[in-house]
């Protein structure tokens, strides 16, 4: 009986981080949607944030609007407030993670709850499907005790935020399951010198952003505040060099559906992008359609 060789998934491009600000001045580093073609369906946006200096976070991003997708802020270090429209609080602390599905509409505001210390996460845009745009607003918030971290054998870890991984014969859930494009978002660190190897699912497309150290896949390198976009493939080997790295691994089942953005608005038609403008102006952006 034959058996299948795996297909180990190899670095395609990679899309350096660049350094903007968004919100009231906050300090990022921006690789997904740096540019219009800077996406990786059904990805949209990755910013990475992270500054001691309290001067490059702390006015932070005042109430503004979204429509058409999910945003996933996911803190390490730090405190940040959230609260919108409808009167809805939120604290994410060190570890933690919300899941929001602006849906139709949402408007809200994402404030530090610090005025010193390190400030450092990642802000992450998923597309929602046609049928799901207009769907209501949902959060998730995930506390750190919520999401599971597997201890690895040459040392490090994993945390697994969305989807289900199988790594060193253990098989891991995170808490976000359910969602339509099927999202993998782990965290790992790997010790230096040390490899870290699983299975994707085929149709997913998948990429790896490092934020500390660097690593190598298929004996390229990703360098520091990078995305790796990969090759199709069912199996990932990543190896760090000398140093401990840290990364994150984001996979996703892919849409498939033109992409019209205008800033906090994703949606397929240049159409929906004037309604929901107009929406915005006219103060109907988070009402159900015919209201």
């Amino acid at each position: 009986m034959e058996t299948t060789q795996p297909q180990l998934r190899r670095l395609q491009i990679e899309i350096k981080g660049m350094a903007t600000s968004d919100g009231a001045g906050v300090k990022l580093m921006r690789s997904l949607g740096s540019g219009p073609h800077a996406r990786l369906d059904p990805f949209l946006m990755l910013d990475e944030f992270s500054s001691i200096n309290p001067g490059d976070y702390i006015a932070g991003f005042p109430a503004h609007p979204h429509r058409g997708f999910d945003t996933v802020t996911y803190i390490i270090d730090g405190h940040m407030r959230h609260e919108d429209h409808m009167g809805n609080i939120g604290h994410i602390q060190s570890g933690g993670v919300q899941w929001m599905t602006a849906g139709r509409g949402v408007i809200h505001s994402e404030m530090p709850e610090q005025v010193e210390g390190r400030l450092r996460g990642f802000q992450l845009w998923i597309n929602l499907p046609a049928k799901e745009k207009m769907k209501p607003v949902l959060y998730r918030d995930i506390q750190p005790d919520q999401i599971p971290v597997l201890a690895l054998q040459q040392g490090g870890f994993v945390k697994v935020i969305a989807g289900s991984v199988t790594i060193e014969g253990n098989s891991v859930q995170g808490p976000i399951q359910g969602v339509t494009t099927e999202p993998l978002y782990l965290d790992v660190r790997l010790a230096a010198h040390s490899s870290l190897r699983f299975a994707l699912p085929r149709q997913h497309q998948a990429l790896v952003y490092t934020y500390e150290g660097q690593l190598q896949i298929a004996g390229q390198a990703v360098g520091n505040h990078s995305a790796g976009i990969l090759t199709e493939g069912d199996t990932l080997e990543i190896h760090s060099l000398e140093q401990e790295t840290r990364f994150l691994v984001l996979a996703g089942k892919p849409i498939g559906e033109p992409v019209v953005q205008y800033g906090p608005f994703v949606m397929n038609t240049r159409a929906e992008i004037e309604q929901a403008v107009a929406d915005y102006q006219q103060g109907k952006l988070t009402e159900p359609a015919g209201n």
